[in-house]
């Protein structure tokens, strides 16, 4: 996993043998960042404290490749109390961002500097599954390269370039030069090209 944003620390800890690793997932809802770490108990890294959710919480394959393909990943947390699923849902919205870390921990089970980002992207729709007393809930979240197949939707009008410039009134003389007849040279009347 050679990456420019790893550290010597990171890439000596990847290279000992024994690796202890975790993951750092921070998740935005209208209400702002949740942030959860696959262990238990609270974590503190880069001023913000991350709530262990152990094995409740689940991050699926992080694929890369070769080729520039937009691949994404499911977060899942299960044993969710139904009181808190309707919270979570009336904060969810499609396409607010979220960022997965890889981190390496040492003997003395302190953070190596300094955690990779392994998955950064939007959240999708979610999936619930009710079962019991409790649900589990996993959110689809997409790369961004999978707006390279969105067509965009603007035009040579007006309108549309008034969006990004407001005073600009190039376009505005757009229509009344559609039926215009150019002669180029000479005119028909003209006899000559003088």
């Amino acid at each position: 996993m050679p990456r420019s944003d790893a550290t010597s620390a990171f890439i000596a800890a990847i290279e000992s043998g024994m690796i202890r690793p975790a993951f750092l997932v921070e998740a935005n809802f209208t209400s702002g960042p949740l942030n959860v770490w696959s262990g238990k108990g609270d974590l503190t890294w880069n001023g913000i404290t991350w709530t262990g959710v152990g094995t409740l919480g689940s991050v699926s394959t992080v694929e890369e490749g070769s080729t520039v393909e937009a691949r994404g990943i499911t977060l899942s947390m299960s044993g969710i109390n139904l009181d808190l699923l309707t919270g979570i849902m009336t904060e969810f919205q499609v396409g607010l961002a979220a960022t997965v870390w890889l981190a390496l921990f040492d003997a003395s089970l302190a953070i190596i500097a300094n955690p990779v980002i392994a998955f950064r992207g939007r959240m999708d729709q979610p999936t619930i599954d009710v079962g019991g007393d409790t649900a589990t809930i996993s959110i689809a979240c997409e790369s961004r390269l999978l707006d390279m197949n969105t067509s965009v939707e603007r035009r040579y009008t007006a309108e549309d370039q008034k969006r990004d410039y407001p005073l600009d009134r190039g376009f505005d003389f757009v229509n009344g030069i559609q039926e215009v007849t150019v002669y180029w040279g000479r005119t028909p009347s003209s006899q000559n090209n003088l």
